[in-house]
Formats: structure tokens, sequence, C-alpha cells
């Protein structure tokens, strides 16, 4: 695809974000609150999860994303440093009139993000695909996981729920294999996830679950670009969490990004916490909304209200690209118990200015009492600049 054609349609994808911003915007006659963007359905709290159906697209509403991350340690007697990776898919359904008969109306946009987080290079390798559906270019099943831009691919296999995932770029290749090790986890109520308060009869939501604990096999190749720092390929392994979210309710005015973590426990357990930060607030301040969940091995899922979870800076990294300022560790308090993030490395900036947003997303050991007891990853958004509508995943 030619990189004119690639800024049309990240226009188009801005673009349907900003129109679903307007069905937000606060009028002076009515409060503001989220609703979903006209002619595309809301999150229903009465909705129920089945799978695999819902690991398949839902494309009726306005967005969805899966997104895959992990750590990966060093092949078998390496001396190499753990990687964090990811693989996001993104499906967008633009604002645009049903009807319209081109085959080349964009009804439905397809993006992806991967990246490699090494330490060695102490900053993100990352790149981005965008392509409509169609054209033997980009496509999204609706009956499993199954969804594709450009040669970069993140299917599931129906028999065995094994997700195989692959990325070629110009400065990396990854191929991974994912094995759920346990079951789906619904996140919220019974995967109708609240991204805030009720205000003026709306709620901020979607659908949600995650597939925690996954087991990964994975090859990273890197371009050393004269740096003398590559990978080889070889295989390595590692643990894995997916989230799978989509909704066409984007957050209100009051909000203006989120800090979202996912940790696999080395004690089997799966740790979902995040909050929403108030416009205007800064990072140290009060949460205008969040959520936890915690799912022992075996056990039922314990959920936490806004009141009883609690994030604290520890330790701010400054971009020298954006000049964004990301708490890039953490205190996270969730009940009784208190953990701490730290980060693989602090320059984990992802800039997908292309598709409009820039994140930080970070591959993070989780401690208690001073000991690590787990692995997973931190997301930071909004501290760059507005957040185009999405939510978190």
């Amino acid at each position: 695809m030619n990189g004119k054609r690639r800024r049309l349609l990240a226009a188009l994808a801005a673009a349907s974000f900003a129109k679903a911003s307007e069905a937000n915007a606060p009028s002076a006659k009515a409060p503001s609150s989220a609703k979903a963007t006209e002619g595309m359905p809301e999150a229903k709290e009465a909705a129920r999860l089945s799978f695999p159906r819902d690991c398949g697209a839902h494309l009726p509403y306005q967005i969805e994303w899966w997104y895959l991350t992990g750590q990966l340690d060093p092949p078998a007697g390496s001396r190499e440093p753990r990687l964090g990776v990811q693989l996001t898919f993104f499906r967008i359904h633009p604002p645009l009139d049903p009807g319209n008969p081109s085959r080349f109306a964009a009804h439905q946009l397809v993006l992806a993000h991967a990246a490699i987080a090494d330490p060695r290079r102490g900053a993100l390798l990352h790149e981005e695909r965008i392509a409509r559906a169609g054209f033997g270019i980009a496509s999204v099943s609706d009956a499993d996981t199954e969804v594709e831009v450009d040669h970069w691919r993140l299917a599931r296999e129906a028999a065995t729920g094994v997700y195989r995932g692959q990325a070629h770029g110009a400065q990396f290749a990854l191929e991974l294999t994912a094995v759920p090790t346990q079951p789906p986890l619904a996140q919220g109520e019974d995967g109708y996830s609240r991204k805030g308060p009720t205000v003026d009869g709306a709620t901020p939501a979607s659908l949600y679950y995650s597939e925690p604990q996954l087991a990964l096999q994975a090859r990273v190749r890197i371009d050393d670009g004269g740096t003398g720092v590559s990978g080889n390929g070889e295989r390595r392994l590692g643990r894995g969490w997916l989230d799978h979210e989509w909704t066409s309710s984007l957050l209100p005015p009051q909000a203006s990004g989120w800090d979202w973590a996912g940790f696999n426990l080395d004690d089997g357990s799966a740790l979902t916490v995040f909050r929403i930060r108030r416009t205007g607030a800064n990072s140290g301040d009060p949460s205008w909304f969040a959520y936890a969940s915690l799912r022992p091995p075996g056990a039922r899922v314990q959920i936490f209200s806004t009141a009883q979870v609690r994030f604290e800076p520890l330790q701010t990294w400054t971009s020298p690209r954006t000049r964004a300022a990301y708490p890039v560790a953490q205190r996270i308090a969730i009940g009784s118990r208190r953990f701490e993030t730290r980060p693989l490395m602090p320059d984990q900036e992802l800039d997908a200015r292309a598709g409009g947003v820039v994140y930080w997303e970070g591959a993070s050991d989780l401690l208690e009492d001073g000991r690590t007891v787990g692995r997973g990853y931190l997301e930071l958004t909004g501290y760059a600049g507005p957040v185009p509508g999405t939510l978190s995943g």
C-alpha cells in the first residue's frame, strides 16, 4: 500500500473517532454523557458472552480489538534478556452510509500494531498496518478470531482454542503461538465492563473478556540496523495475555485517558486493573472511575470497585519525542493488597500517530512486599494528547 492511501485511511479512522466524540460532546441543554454513535449498537448490561462465537468480530459495533501481549524468556542456555511482545488488531466501523454500494467504501477498517521491547536497545521497536477490509488485503471474520491486514495475522483454531499470530516488518519479524491454560475471564458483570459512572442515563461501557496465562511459543527476528543487537529467531517460551473488547460508546468528555494493567501471577492468578482519569487531573489524583478483578487458579473471580482501587505514581519517564510524562512504575492498591509495577525498560512509548494515537505500552514486572510475583503489561493513554475515543484492552 502506498503512503498516500495509508494516510487517507488513517484520516478516515481518525474521522470515525471524531464523529463518535461529537456524539458524546457536551451541549448547552444536557449534561455530558457517553452514548453509542448514532446507528450503532450499545454494549448492553443484559448481554451474555458465548464462546466461540464471541471470539469473532462484532461488525455492527464501532470499534473492536484483539490485544495480545506477553513476555518471552531467553532461549535455553542464552544470556540474552527477556523480551516483551505486543500484537494488536483493531477493527473500526466508520460512520458511513451502509447503503453505499461502492466496493471502495471503507465500511470496515483493520489496523494493527506490533512491538518488541528489547532492553538491549532501550527503546521500543514498533510498526503498524492499516487497510480497508476487502481486496485480499484485509479481512475479519465474525465466526471466530481471524483477522488479517497486509499479511499480518491473528487466528484462533476452533478445535483447540490455540492462537497463531504473525507480523513481518522492516525492523523485525514476530511469529507466535498462544495456548490457553485457563478458561476465558469475563470482565465486569459477566462481560459487561463499565468505563465510568452513569451520567444522564448513559453509561460508557464495552463488552470485554480476557484470556490470561497463555503459554507462548515465539520466534523473534530483529534487524540489527548496524547496532550489533539482533535476534536470531530462536524459539522462546513465555506467558501471554489476550484482551478482546468491543463497543460503540466512547469515553465521555469528563475522561482524559486510562491506566490499564494485566498481570499473570506466578501462582496462576490473573490480575486485571484499570482506572479512568478525569480531564484536568494529575496522575496522582483520585480516579474518576476504577475497576479490578483477581482470579485465583480454580477459584471465583474477585471484583473490586472504584473505592477499593488506588494508583500512585512511583517513577515518571518523559519521552524525548513527544515530551509526554508517563508514570511508568506505579503502586496499585487493590483491597488489602499492595502491588508495584516495574517496567522492563522506561522507553516503551508506541508512536502510532499514523493511526491517530500515541501511548505507552510497557512490559513490566509485578511486585508485592518487595518480591516479584508476576509479569504482564501496563498501558498508559492520554498522556501524549487526547485519546481519539477508544477504550483500553
